[in-house]
Parts: structure tokens; sequence; C-alpha cells
């Protein structure tokens, strides 16, 4: 199977918003022919149409003069996918992998994300690589809610309240994110986890 490109999964989660079918919808609603959208808009009919018709991905600045015509804000487009309820697969292929900081010359962690074409979502969902690290001070981060690890093979240890905790395949654990932890690979060959964070209730 062909390896998706960066650019094709960005024109893919894209495509997802139903950008053209939306722009139809506003169109015929108004009563507006292609031919006096394109006067509105300073736009070409034929572009107008391979929009709709899902040829082409509108620029924001071209679906913000869109949206004034229509007096609807851009959330209108990337809002709320007509009521479906939620259902997002991603595929393996599709996945990038991003170090924990693009600055850090030996990163603590890789992690892809396996939930970033879902729009609505009130978690995030990791796939993570801890490469063999030996515990290093200051290196903790934080951030705002909850997250749950569970160990998928390998030996992981996550420095969290000035303590350490040794966790091999099968184990897991619930933290404060807005704590400060670290987390360090260790054994031969590091640890894989997935993670998942949750935003702090309100």
């Amino acid at each position: 199977m062909k390896q998706e490109s960066g650019s094709e999964t960005i024109q893919r989660v894209l495509s997802s918003y139903d950008l053209g079918r939306k722009l139809r919808q506003l169109r015929l609603r108004k009563k507006i022919a292609l031919v006096d959208l394109g006067k509105h808009t300073g736009l070409s009919p034929s572009m107008l149409s391979q929009l709709e018709n899902g040829k082409m991905i509108p620029t924001l600045p071209t679906l913000a003069r869109i949206a004034m015509v229509f007096d609807v804000g851009l959330e209108h487009f990337f809002g709320d996918k007509h009521g479906r309820k939620l259902f997002s697969v991603v595929r393996a292929q599709e996945r990038m992998r991003f170090p924990e900081r693009p600055d850090v010359p030996s990163p603590s962690y890789f992690f892809e994300c396996l939930t970033f074409a879902t729009q609505g979502k009130g978690i995030q969902v990791y796939l993570a690589e801890f490469p063999q690290r030996a515990p290093v001070e200051g290196s903790e981060h934080f951030h705002e809610g909850s997250e749950f690890l569970f160990v998928l093979e390998g030996s992981l240890t996550i420095r969290s309240q000035g303590e350490d905790h040794e966790l091999g395949a099968g184990d897991s654990v619930l933290l404060d994110s807005s704590e400060p932890h670290s987390y360090f690979g260790g054994g031969k060959t590091g640890a894989r986890a997935l993670v998942v964070t949750v935003p702090p209730r309100i």
C-alpha cells in the first residue's frame, strides 16, 4: 500500500469537512447563480463550480470572501459535520511521527497522534515511543488536565511529584498532568505506550 504524503493527508483532512457541499447548499438556499456569486466574490464561475464539486479545496481568504457574501462565519464550514455521531478512522500509514520538541537533540519521546482527523473530540490519543534514556533533572513538562498511559512493550520510568515509578508492559498510570512529570525509556530498547490526555473539567 502506498504511503500517504503530508500534503495528501492535509488534503484528506480538509476534504472531511465537506466544504463543497456546504458551499452549494448556501448558494442554493439564497437562490444565487454561480455567475452572480462570482460577481459578488470576484471569483470565476468555473472556480466556484470546482469548489462545489470538491475538485478544489478553497483557501481561507477565498472561503472568507464567500462567507461574507452569505453572512455566515467560517465556523459554518468547520463546525459540526451535519450532526453526525462521532466516528473517525485513522489509517496506520496516515500518521506522522513527531519528537517531544523540535529543538531537543535527544528527545525523551516521540509521538504519533491517533485522532488528528477528528473534530469536536474531548480527548487526545497518542502512540508514544520512549528511547532508552537516563533520567535527567529538569526535563519535566506539564499541561492542564489528566493523562492516562498504558505501556504496550518495554520498560518505562515516569517521574512525578519527585518520585520515579517503573512500569512494564501491561502496566498503566493515571496522573494529574498539571503536575510536572517526565518519562524515560529503560532496558535496551526503551518502551512504547498508548497515551490519552483529557482536558480539565470546567
